[in-house]
């Protein structure tokens, strides 16, 4: 078996940052991880800077970023003018070649999220998707609050299902079932995957996305592998959240995950020590330890390879976050 790692500590790790990261360390950050075999690595977000000043300079990254070949480098797109800014890359190696749009199950977070109703996001949606496929582009669909929203508390299977099957028909070639403020569990798994067989949607059409809120990540992604699906969504060193959800902490550590599915013998293609080294360096600017258990440990033990990153991890020559003191350096 081999499952394919969607890598989102890009955007989604990033975007929850209060400090800006610059541009020069993003771009370090997606080459290393495609160098550790990472081959899906979500890059940024054509969100609005007003909204998302964290990702800002979506445009500048793209066109300054290496690519590997055999590497899929997507982008998330709010709305028609964020594919015309994705699109206007488009000259840049190859360009854009996938893009995502990020819908939600419920009306409250598709008010404070996208401000619009469940029903007006599709709207939105069916002209960016037409005119993304127009160009060649794949088109993924994440729906978020697929097991319970904040605001409305748990979240019936069957609506979630509902929604995922319209994004679906509008073209999308793959669909992330999110768990946005992380309350999910392998029973509530089961009858979300239940529901979408019943709306004619299989596993080879959906992706997972956990967050770690009450530790239940992993044994939820081992769930939905159980029921066929083979695409999962994490953050390396477990960074990121939801900006419009104060509940929702960090994503599953992506370290974590490729722990567990070596120790199952499932293919990956992926590097753990080399995506911890990954990791710990990115800590070292954050300023704070990684949440992921896998990078915690690997630390601890300081190989050879994960004691030069060390090293880079407490090099006070490194960038500087916009927002920083000179004392946090």
């Amino acid at each position: 078996m081999r499952v394919t790692v969607y890598e989102v500590g890009p955007r989604d790790g990033l975007q929850n940052e209060s400090a800006v990261v610059p541009v020069e360390v993003k771009r370090e950050f997606v080459a290393r991880l495609a160098e550790a075999g990472l081959t899906t690595i979500e890059t940024t977000s054509f969100v609005h800077p007003k909204w998302v000043p964290q990702l800002a300079d979506a445009g500048e990254l793209l066109e300054s970023l290496p690519r590997v070949p055999g590497v899929r480098y997507p982008v998330l797109v709010p709305n028609e003018k964020g594919l015309d800014r994705a699109l206007d890359c488009a000259s840049n190696h190859g360009g854009v070649t996938d893009i995502a749009i990020f819908g939600s199950a419920t009306e409250s977070f598709a008010r404070r999220n996208l401000n619009r109703t469940v029903e007006s996001q599709f709207e939105m949606f069916a002209p960016v998707v037409e005119r993304a496929l127009a160009h060649g582009v794949r088109v993924r669909a994440y729906v978020s609050m697929c097991f319970a929203d904040p605001w409305e508390g748990p979240v019936a299977p069957a609506q979630v299902a509902g929604v995922g099957r319209r994004l679906l028909d509008l073209g999308c070639h793959e669909l992330s079932l999110g768990d946005t403020i992380g309350v999910g569990t392998p029973r509530h798994v089961e009858d979300l995957l239940d529901a979408f067989a019943e709306a004619g949607v299989g596993p080879e059409r959906l992706a997972v996305h956990f967050h770690d809120t009450y530790g239940q990540a992993l044994a939820n992604t081992l769930t939905a592998l159980r029921r066929g699906i083979t695409v999962v969504d994490s953050s390396a060193g477990g960074i990121g959240g939801c900006p419009y959800a104060r509940s929702a902490t960090g994503n599953l550590a992506t370290e974590d995950l490729v722990w567990m599915l070596d120790g199952l013998g499932v293919e990956t293609g992926v590097d753990v020590r080399s995506l911890a080294a990954t990791s710990l360096w990115l800590a070292g600017i954050l300023g704070r330890p990684s949440p992921s258990r896998v990078v915690q440990a690997l630390a601890r033990e300081l190989p050879a390879d994960l004691a030069v990153a060390r090293r880079r991890v407490v090099d006070r020559s490194r960038p500087k976050i916009q927002g920083e003191r000179p004392e946090e350096i």
